[in-house]
């Protein structure tokens, strides 16, 4: 059984120019010690996913379907009250914006001590003092004790980061998601922060779930991956089938946009051309039928379901059902 699955999920927004499907069917799971990859444009739905598990969903939008079953126990059905104790325990999350994230009235450490506290409430105030100066030397953030007294604002992007990993893995959570988790952070410090959630990751047997649009990072980490488009899964595989035999246009078409050395100089890179539908208005039969130089009448009319074409290899496109 797998640590967490989510099956079937749904979440909508009801807005006034319509109910925007942001989550419209997705399923997908993550085994213990593993690390998996939600993959698509900005908007496909790979954050609302993610929040969803942990139910973060603020009107107007709602959950309205499907499963969220970590150990055994659908999440979307238990109490709120029980829920607060899996959130950032059990089941945590590095946002994609840090200084979003920290409240800037507060140190550092006190939101780190704070988090602590919250979930382990018999810890002794000077162990938790101890724990969280750790987590800094964890993360690799220098003088972690004047930090620990620093506000979020005294932080440079790449160490506010690094303090967001640190607040995320506080508790030891079984499960833990990383949303563009090197967005707002400088080249030199992407590759850093991914080693050190590996490394937390392969140490504890914690399932990652990493959320991206960059296929190099997940050609680097994760053990299989889901390609998601407006609100679907499209295609979802191991790393190598994946990266080997893309089936669904989609896939092929993010691969050909990304650089790689095999390639000789003079072949260009191909641009992905139009833009996903708008998801109050999504067209007739396939998702991506609008911009895939494949199309038959076929994709016009009908949605294609996931169909398996190798063990593990599930693709949703009429092409190959």
């Amino acid at each position: 059984m797998p640590l967490l699955e989510v099956k079937s999920l749904k979440t909508h927004f009801y807005t006034d120019e319509g109910i925007v499907k942001a989550v419209d069917g997705v399923s997908f799971h993550v085994d213990s010690g593993e690390t998996i990859a939600l993959v698509g444009e900005s908007g496909c739905g790979k954050t609302i996913s993610v929040y969803s598990i942990l139910r973060l969903i603020q009107p107007p939008g709602k959950i309205v379907a499907g499963e969220v079953v970590y150990s055994g126990v659908d999440l979307l059905k238990m109490p709120e009250k029980a829920m607060e104790g899996i959130r950032g325990k059990e089941i945590s999350i590095v946002f994609q914006e840090a200084s979003a994230t920290f409240d800037p009235l507060f140190t550092i450490g006190h939101q780190i001590k704070e988090m602590i506290e919250t979930h382990e409430k018999n810890t002794d105030k000077q162990e938790v003092q101890k724990k969280a100066r750790h987590l800094l030397d964890i993360v690799n953030i220098p003088d972690a004790m004047q930090r620990m007294n620093s506000y979020p604002f005294e932080l440079s992007g790449g160490m506010l980061q690094r303090a967001m990993i640190a607040l995320a893995i506080s508790c030891n959570p079984k499960v833990l998601i990383a949303d563009e988790p090197t967005t707002s952070v400088d080249a030199s410090n992407q590759l850093q922060l991914l080693e050190l959630m590996q490394g937390l990751v392969t140490k504890s047997k914690t399932a990652l779930i990493l959320i991206t649009h960059n296929l190099g990072l997940v050609v680097r980490y994760a053990s299989r991956v889901y390609i998601m488009y407006a609100g679907r899964i499209v295609e979802t595989a191991s790393l190598m089938e994946i990266f080997s035999n893309s089936q669904h246009p989609y896939t092929q078409a993010l691969w050909a946009c990304v650089p790689r050395l095999d390639r000789s100089k003079s072949d260009r890179l191909i641009p992905l051309d139009g833009q996903p539908p708008k998801l109050t208005n999504l067209p007739q039969g396939c998702r991506f039928a609008p911009r895939c130089n494949k199309r038959t009448s076929t994709c016009s009319e009908q949605e294609p379901v996931l169909v398996a074409i190798n063990e593990g290899h599930f693709v949703a496109c009429h092409r190959v059902s």
